[in-house]
């Protein structure tokens, strides 16, 4: 993605797995593990949302881990339906900000099907483990249900969808969202992909990580 862009593999629940390690020019503030599209459409960690998921954060002063799920890539196993993947983003925040805090603030972040699978990730770490930011693009919520969100989240919580989202409508994400009284900010016009919207994806996510966390 960038110059300073570090590809390598870690042992994960089924075998390797694939992680790019995007830097920030300067200190990095935490990290943000972000988490990719459906696997068996394509999905992958260089996907043009996650990417821009990436710059939002190393241009907020963040280190942004992307990976492959498993059986992606170089990534090991094969599709687990959402139950792998959970415990392949868990095996990669445990790699790159391991408890004891020293690679600072953790955030979270995914596009579609990774977005389901972070939220289930924030809901297996939360309470015990804190997550500064969460970030949820286009959120996958109609072949599986994706985790309600802690009220006490939800000031730190971006949840951002496309008016013309074909492949997760709308309003089944706020069918999701109704119940938590969770905000979701709607992009008019805009398909499941951001086509031509990326750069103010971008800036929606940079404004939310500028935002003090509460």
């Amino acid at each position: 993605m960038n110059s300073k862009t570090r590809k390598y593999s870690i042992e994960g629940p089924a075998g390797a797995l694939d992680i790019a390690l995007d830097l920030p020019a300067g200190h990095s503030r935490g990290i943000a593990v972000i988490a990719h599209p459906h696997p068996l459409f394509g999905g992958t960690l260089d996907n043009k949302v996650v990417q821009t998921l990436a710059r939002a954060f190393v241009q907020s002063d963040w280190t942004a881990a992307r990976f492959n799920f498993r059986g992606v890539g170089g990534s090991a196993g094969i599709h687990d339906e959402g139950r792998g993947e959970l415990e392949d983003l868990l095996a990669v925040v445990q790699h790159v900000a391991p408890p004891d805090g020293a690679q600072g603030a953790l955030a979270l972040a995914g596009f579609s099907f990774g977005a389901f699978v972070t939220t289930h990730a924030f809901a297996r770490l939360s309470p015990a483990r804190p997550v500064e930011k969460l970030v949820l693009i286009g959120t996958s919520v109609s072949r599986a249900p994706a985790a309600p969100v802690a009220a006490s989240a939800h000031l730190n919580t971006l949840v951002v969808h496309g008016e013309q989202d074909d492949t997760v409508l709308l309003s089944a994400v706020l069918d999701w969202a109704r119940p938590q009284a969770l905000p979701v900010t709607v992009v008019p016009g805009v398909g499941h992909f951001f086509h031509g919207q990326l750069p103010l994806l971008k800036n929606l996510v940079m404004r939310h990580l500028a935002s003090p966390a509460l």
